[in-house]
This record gives structure tokens, sequence and C-alpha cells, in this order.
């Protein structure tokens, strides 16, 4: 039972008044533990309303620095934050955000030989990075590991999410297996606009915190595609393959493994 003193009652009184969450789903959302992977484009928005929400354990993995060019998206750095850690950058944010919450930092890529030691610990994983190569490896780690996570992708103008629950389809039943290295272009070699990465980054939050409530209906099962220039949003159906390479009857990935990757894309989540 958490106990809620006077000052967070007010903090969270929004989320309080709301029939569907009330004391009982903020007391959810701050036993919460959640990871997410890349405090760039996509890991901005997550972190910043995670933390204002209340979860209570926010670990933050990104081994990057901040450079000027990620400062047009990446709206938890600041001008001030150009050369620093971007993972000791946001958990400086979060702490003058939200005092309660607890935030983790790890320093680092994450990797196959890191992966399972680091997730273990969170109950909610989010995909905020910007290649192909980790996305299938959170998939990987997640799927193995029984752990639900939100996946996200952005380029130009649009955006792709979806949520992964134990017992519904990955992201290797949709995809599976990484492009060609250096067959999709990521943000760094062809643009975002940076309200894209604010757009889809909010929703990733907005899923979080359903799943730790109860709330609605999570992406499981659905991907979710938008596109700015148009404001479509369209929910394709996919469904669970019984011949997944890691989630299937049969699994064939019985190791985690570190795809090949464009030297860019380490600098530029």
């Amino acid at each position: 039972m958490y106990d809620f003193t006077e000052e967070e009652l007010q903090r969270y009184s929004r989320h309080i008044l709301l029939k569907d969450v009330g004391v009982e789903g903020q007391e959810k959302i701050n036993n919460a533990k959640v990871l997410v992977i890349g405090a760039g484009g996509l890991g901005s928005p997550v972190i910043l309303y995670l933390a204002a929400a209340g979860i209570g354990h926010i670990g933050i993995i990104d081994g990057d620095v901040v450079d000027l060019s990620n400062l047009q998206r990446q709206i938890i750095h600041t001008t001030k934050d150009v050369n620093y850690s971007k993972a000791l950058s946001a958990k400086e944010k979060v702490n003058a955000i939200n005092p309660h919450v607890k935030v983790t930092v790890y320093q680092d890529f994450l990797r196959a030989e890191n992966a399972m030691d680091i997730i273990k610990d969170y109950d909610f994983v989010v995909d905020g990075t910007d290649n192909f190569p980790v996305k299938f490896l959170i998939n990987d780690a997640c799927v193995k590991a029984g752990k639900p996570f939100s996946h996200g992708g952005i380029l130009r103008f649009e955006g792709q999410t979806f949520t992964y629950v134990p017992g519904h389809s990955c992201y290797r039943c949709i995809f599976n297996a990484p492009p060609p290295k250096d067959s999709v272009p990521t943000c760094s070699q062809a643009g975002v606009l940076g309200a894209i990465a604010g757009m889809l980054g909010t929703i990733q939050a907005a899923e979080t915190l359903k799943y730790f409530t109860g709330v609605g209906e999570l992406l499981t099962d659905k991907l979710l595609i938008f596109n700015a220039k148009t404001m479509d949003f369209r929910k394709i159906s996919v469904k669970r393959r019984e011949k997944c390479p890691v989630c299937g009857e049969n699994p064939t990935i019985t190791e985690l493994i570190d795809y090949e990757q464009a030297a860019c894309d380490l600098q530029n989540h």
C-alpha cells in the first residue's frame, strides 16, 4: 500500500479525479518500475511524462552525449547540456519535475551481454531507440524475460508504435529480421520533424500508464501508424506467428544477438 503525502495527493490530483484511475490507479503508477531505453527523441517525452505521472522507479539507459543537432527534438535536454551525458541530463530533469521518483542511470548502450541483467528489475520497457539492431535486441530480450514493452519508431514525418504483452504478437511477428545494414535510413540520415518525436513519445507514455492502471485497450496485436503531413492515423491488426523465431512454438533464436549497425546510429537516438 502506497502512503500518499498531502503534497503527493495534490500533485496527482488530476489523475485521482479520473474515475478510471483514482487513488488505486495512482498507487499502481507509484509502485511501477519502467526502463526507458534511449534518452533521445522518443525517450524525452516518455521520461518527462512518466516522471510527472509519478512512476516510482525510472531506469534510463543511454551511452551517448547531447549533440547540438539533438535539441531540435530531444526536449529533455537544453543548450547547456551539449556534450553532457544524455542519461545524466535526463535524470536531472526527472529530479526537477518530481523528486519522489527514483532514477537509475546506465551510461551505456544496450547490448546482448547486458540486456537481460538490466531489464530484469523492471516491470515495463520503453523502446526509445533509433536503429533496427537494438529494436530487435529489445524485443528478443523482453520476450525471453517475459517483460511487456512499447515499441516506437519515427522517420521524416511518420511514426509507428505497438505494445507487446507476453502471449501476444511481438516485433518479430511483424518484422521478421533486421533489414540489411544501411538499407533503411535513420533520422540522422534522412531527417525527422521534431514534433513527430513528441507525438509518438506521448503515445508510448500513455500506453505505459494504461498498462499499469488497466485503463482502456493497449495497442497489443495492433500496429499504429501515423503521417503528420496528412494527420492520418491507422491501426493495422497483426497476429502472433506460430513460427516466429523468438515467441513461436519452436523458437530458433535462443540467444541474444548484436546485429551490425551503422556508426551514425550510435550517436543520434
